[in-house]
């Protein structure tokens, strides 16, 4: 039999994923299941680019705006929401189109990677928290290099949560990330992922990326974060997310407005920078240059999906 298709939509922030899938489920009767590892908290609007009501245009969305910024929520835990949710979409009749920069979320779906529940070693996550604060997280980083290059060099260096995953891993269970990955790959995919990746002119996307910036500022963002902190008691990692850990040193007293702002451009243009290397490395992955005519690029999807179907 063949297997049922899947639309997913990736690449770098900013590079316009919202509005192509929004139009494509429209012209597809289609439902968008979100692939954001950010956009998934609630009360976390404005530093994660969520789209609003009005640019959904009734689309259905999933995975966004749903789980209290308190809770864990691990690639697995959007594994498997993601999996009943695209199951769901189909028995509507309807198409499910993936939607999100979220590398390693994209990776659970279309790798199929099974993941083992491994349970958190307190006093070691103690020791990391340790060494981080007083020998700064860079030597954790170097320390995750030596036990799992090629899964540490796919983070930043200061992507705390998941330098301490790759760290937990191996300390749990002996094996590295990338080990149990490919062992837990030996299923094939339950459905057939249609990869489409965005990109554009490098300049372009990251002046993009420093308006998106600004009106993040113009919108709130500071506010957002102020509204946060006073809600929750504990925010484990949604606040490490990018744009709110620079406005918390901000409140702190760390760093200057100006400085806040001019890190979070930078470090949203290092994070789109890391999102289209990730992408690239999909063979199977066709890609559309943002800058075309909308139309054009929801043309070569169809052409490629309509094809597929036949």
């Amino acid at each position: 039999m063949k297997k049922q298709k899947v639309i997913v939509i990736c690449g770098p922030t900013a590079s316009g994923k919202t509005k192509l899938s929004i139009e494509l489920a429209k012209k597809i009767n289609g439902e968008i299941v979100s692939c954001d590892s950010m956009q998934i908290y609630k009360d976390m609007s404005i530093g994660t680019a969520k789209p609003t009501k009005e640019e959904m245009q009734n689309i259905k969305h999933y995975l966004i705006d749903c789980i209290s910024p308190e809770i864990r929520y691990s690639v697995a835990d959007y594994k498997k929401q993601a999996m009943e949710y695209i199951k769901e979409i189909f028995a509507k009749g309807k198409v499910p189109i993936i939607v999100g920069g979220t590398g390693l979320y994209v990776e659970s779906l279309i790798y199929n990677i099974e993941y083992n529940e491994i349970k958190t070693d307190l006093k070691y996550r103690e020791e990391l928290e340790k060494i981080s604060q007083e020998e700064g997280l860079e030597k954790l980083y170097e320390k995750a290099l030596k036990i799992d290059e090629k899964a540490t060099k796919k983070i930043s260096n200061n992507d705390k949560k998941r330098i301490f995953r790759i760290l937990e891993i191996y300390h749990t269970t002996g094996k590295t990330k990338t080990k149990l990955e490919e062992e837990s790959r030996k299923n094939k995919p339950e459905y057939e992922f249609l990869l489409f990746g965005l990109t554009m002119d490098r300049e372009k996307l990251y002046e993009r990326i420093n308006l998106r910036v600004d009106n993040m500022m113009q919108d709130g963002l500071v506010q957002e974060v102020k509204e946060l902190l006073n809600k929750y008691e504990e925010l484990p990692t949604a606040i490490q997310g990018l744009g709110y850990k620079e406005v918390v040193e901000y409140l702190k007293g760390d760093t200057s407005k100006e400085e806040m702002i001019e890190k979070i451009k930078l470090e949203t243009r290092r994070y789109a920078k890391r999102q289209l290397t990730w992408f690239r490395k999909y063979n199977n992955l066709t890609w559309l240059n943002a800058q075309n005519d909308l139309q054009d690029n929801i043309r070569v999807i169809l052409e490629e999906y309509s094809g597929k179907n036949n």
